[in-house]
């Protein structure tokens, strides 16, 4: 097997994104710190509501995934149908705007930590503008896995392979045309952690407690741990410590972006605007993703 290694450190940099949401942000800061097909990863997290009460008003999207992880909290979200989704701690809503969804992120709580993930995932051209659609996974649909060292596993999406201890197990999500792996792994002091991530496949690492080190790379606590091309991946912990470690299949297209819409040209980009402004956005109903 051929092991990746640390290629680039994009550490995370505090922003505030919808009605003053402050958050860190590694991949998506500019154009050019995407990795295909990750288009964004924001993490956030504070104890003090002014940080996160004004939460994200109503918003549109078209032309990609958004995944939001919550770990600690409740956050209820709204679409222009009237749909509702409660997404509290360890729970994930996995939507695919896809031709385009208007919804909002608000905080059900006036006080304590909120704390989580928001992945924008990125879709091909022949995806971007099919039905919109979400699911709503509670902590205990997602997959779960004790680790030989002590700690854990959750699996989100794909299949995580554990070769030293001869397992694998299937997140809920799948069948997506970018093959994305989205796990989040527990280390206890000292634990060392080998996983299989297919070749080809563009993958990431992001610490958000403690430190680890890849190929005896040292990652400090929001760093966003770019990887090299290979077949595994080696983690280790001198301490506790907690990452998600994300993978999927490039898409090699164009990537324009304006705002909340990725599309592939500048002209589908003025479309979506012209139809958001003429309120034609939205023509299509949401579904469910079935799991």
């Amino acid at each position: 097997m051929k092991e990746r290694q640390l290629k680039q450190i994009l550490p995370a940099q505090q922003v505030s994104d919808g009605a003053g949401v402050k958050i860190r942000r590694s991949l998506g800061l500019q154009p050019q710190l995407r990795l295909d097909p990750f288009l964004m990863l924001d993490c956030f997290g504070s104890d003090q509501a002014a940080d996160y009460l004004a939460g994200f008003p109503a918003h549109p999207h078209r032309g990609f995934e958004t995944v939001t992880y919550m770990l600690d909290g409740h956050m209820l979200h709204e679409d222009h149908l009237g749909n509702q989704g409660h997404l509290k701690s360890g729970g994930v809503q996995w939507m695919t705007a896809g031709s385009g969804i208007i919804h909002s992120e608000m905080p059900q709580q006036e006080s304590g930590l909120m704390r989580g993930f928001q992945l924008w995932l990125n879709l091909p051209a022949s995806e971007k503008m099919k039905d919109p659609a979400y699911v709503d996974l509670k902590p205990e649909q997602l997959s779960r896995l004790a680790l030989v060292g002590g700690g854990h596993a959750v699996v989100i999406a794909g299949h995580l392979t554990l070769p030293l201890q001869n397992q694998t197990l299937a997140g809920p999500i799948q069948g997506l045309s970018t093959e994305p792996l989205y796990v989040d792994l527990s280390f206890t002091a000292g634990e060392q952690v080998q996983l299989l991530i297919p070749s080809g496949h563009n993958a990431l690492v992001y610490p958000f407690e403690g430190e680890i080190k890849i190929a005896g790379s040292r990652v400090q606590t929001h760093q966003a741990a770019i990887l090299t091309d290979g077949d595994s991946l080696m983690i280790t912990a001198d301490a506790a410590a907690r990452v998600i470690v994300l993978a999927a299949k490039p898409i090699g297209e164009p990537v324009v972006q304006y705002g909340p819409f990725v599309m592939n040209s500048v002209a589908e980009i003025e479309q979506a605007i012209r139809d958001y402004q003429a309120g034609t956005l939205t023509k299509m109903a949401a579904g469910t993703i079935q799991v």
